[in-house]
């Protein structure tokens, strides 16, 4: 996902590489690799050792593209630059896959925060099925194909992990 400060001029690259398990993970922000590790994580902030240096991150507001932050103590505005409805779109099946694949599946993990179909629907290539919330974000999740809904597997509420089936469209 690509990321940006404003007053910096250049965007950064971020993603995580390895889960290690305990909270520890390595990140890689664009080209260089670092070690992470999650102390605490709440609806409030976070803290964090990055590469052995503590920080704190307090979440003041977060908007659809854009999140406020007071990060040790310096105020942080984070613009998202980010494609998630694309990403999530063709990771799911979508763009190019031939409509062979029967099953729609999540790609990132997240709580179900609405769904758009139910059962026997028709829809089309592109259509918004469920809507989930990740990191403070919602993703639109969209048929992969042309077809009729069958064996929806969420509920409102519920959560997902990447590469749950959310539905079958045949």
């Amino acid at each position: 996902m690509d990321y940006k400060i404003s007053d910096l001029e250049k965007s950064f690259e971020g993603k995580i590489i390895e889960n290690l398990g305990n909270n520890d993970y390595v990140i890689k922000i664009n080209d260089k690799e670092h070690q992470l590790r999650i102390l605490t994580m709440n609806a409030k902030g976070i803290e964090f050792i990055l590469d052995q240096q503590y920080h704190k991150a307090k979440y003041l507001e977060t908007l659809t593209n854009e999140m406020n932050l007071v990060i040790d103590n310096v105020p942080i505005t984070l613009n998202m630059n980010t494609h998630f409805d694309e990403i999530v779109f063709k990771n799911s099946g979508g763009s190019g896959s031939g409509g062979t694949q029967l099953a729609l599946k999540s790609q990132i993990p997240g709580k179900v925060v609405s769904i758009a179909v139910d059962e026997d629907d028709s829809v089309k290539k592109g259509d918004v099925v469920c809507t989930l919330e990740s990191m403070k974000m919602q993703v639109a999740v969209k048929a992969h194909k042309d077809g009729t809904v069958k064996n929806l597997k969420i509920k409102e509420g519920a959560t997902v992990a990447k590469g749950d089936v959310i539905a079958d469209l045949e």
